[in-house]
């Protein structure tokens, strides 16, 4: 179950971050340009903006990399030990009796 609430969160997490990543823009022509082009009047202005973008960015990546990491230990395991399971189907198997010395003779001849 908590397998499944960690899944729902990192699928959030990802989408935002894709979100907030494909608003910047390097050059600065994204949104920041747009809410404060004209100076400090809107939303603090460019560079807080881009400050926010910033953090919010970097605070999602953690919070992915976390929400990750966390998950594993959420996976549910099966109480089953394969290698045991393995090694007894190994050392319970029959063994089938070979001839030490095959007569290649017998083998050729029937073969023809």
């Amino acid at each position: 179950m908590s397998y499944f609430l960690f899944l729902i969160l990192i699928i959030i997490v990802s989408v935002l971050l894709i979100l907030v990543i494909m608003v910047q823009n390097p050059k600065g022509g994204g949104l920041s340009s747009s809410f404060g082009g004209g100076g400090t009047q809107n939303l603090g202005g460019v560079q807080n903006t881009t400050n926010f973008l910033d953090k919010s960015t970097w605070a999602l990546a953690i919070a992915l990399f976390v929400l990750i990491l966390l998950s594993n230990f959420a996976i549910p395991r099966s109480d089953v030990d394969l290698r045991s399971e393995t090694e007894d189907i190994i050392n319970n198997r029959e063994v089938l009796d070979t001839p030490e010395t095959l007569d290649t003779d017998k083998v050729i001849d029937s073969s023809n």
